[in-house]
């Protein structure tokens, strides 16, 4: 296996279980090589010690689980994660500029400013808005082949059209087109946001690149517009509507599903997808 496809293995791995014990003999021994090895090519692909990974995306995840459980206290959230309470709130200050307290205080919000224009705000809708166009759907797992990115989510539409062109022998009527992505861009760094370009692919097609998205229960929202209005309509999702829903986010990876991509026009048709328990 290619260092690239181990490094994201562990990435993946890491995303799911951050309220876990993430030692470094932890995550090798999932992945069954040298901690030696591991370490030195994890730096080596990401540009990050795997030590300054886990614990930036943990704050991070931390981050979203204030969003996300209002009821909760600072504290628990803290321990979910394996902080004491002093030592939460010097972490998260250190990695998002503010105290755990602060940022629960400015939620929730009605408008924000986007990350990828700072001048424009996104306005939010209301729960009832958002509630009348989502559902609940149960997905299968679905065998995709994968290319995953690590930068500024602005860049996906670049990235998606290069795709698309490089594997454009594979694409049929019946190739399905899914992005996964791993982070909240109002939250974490947007050149460390982690997301992955799939698509479905013939059954009798090889590849070391392929991988299965897990099924399970989702929310699916119907999004149809401009390619740079999604982040405003995904932040209403989480700000507005699932703190209000009853239902709690599974800890992994959200899926955007397109339908239609209109390149000139820079206009899609997809669904918003985000899994629940």
């Amino acid at each position: 296996m290619n260092k690239e496809k181990l490094v994201n293995q562990s990435i993946n791995y890491i995303m799911e279980h951050l309220n876990d014990d993430l030692s470094l003999d932890t995550i090798v021994a999932h992945l069954y090589i040298s901690k030696f090895y591991f370490s030195r090519i994890f730096k080596e692909v990401t540009g990050e010690s795997i030590y300054s990974f886990v614990k930036r995306c943990k704050i991070d995840q931390s981050a979203i689980d204030i969003k996300l459980n209002p009821e909760k206290t600072i504290t628990d959230i803290g321990l979910d994660y394996g902080y004491s309470s002093s030592n939460y709130s010097t972490v998260f200050k250190k990695k998002l500029k503010t105290s755990p307290s602060t940022f629960k205080e400015s939620l929730p919000v009605q408008s924000m400013s986007s990350p990828f224009i700072p001048e424009q705000t996104v306005h939010f809708k209301s729960y009832e808005e958002y509630n009348a166009l989502i559902e609940v759907q149960e997905f299968d797992d679905l065998p995709v082949l994968c290319e995953r990115f690590i930068g500024n989510y602005i860049d996906l539409e670049k990235n998606w059209y290069q795709f698309l062109d490089k594997n454009k022998n594979l694409l049929s009527a019946e190739t399905i087109l899914v992005e996964r992505f791993f982070n909240d861009p109002s939250i974490s760094n947007s050149s460390q946001c982690i997301s992955d370009i799939c698509m479905t692919v013939p059954n009798d097609y090889n590849s070391d690149n392929l991988e299965l998205i897990e099924g399970g229960k989702w929310i699916v929202y119907p999004y149809t517009g401009e390619i740079k209005n999604i982040f405003e309509t995904l932040q209403g999702i989480f700000s507005i509507w699932l703190p209000q829903s009853g239902y709690t986010m599974e800890q992994r990876y959200g899926l955007n599903i397109y339908h239609q991509i209109d390149r000139d026009c820079h206009h899609v048709v997809m669904d918003l997808c985000i899994p629940i328990k």
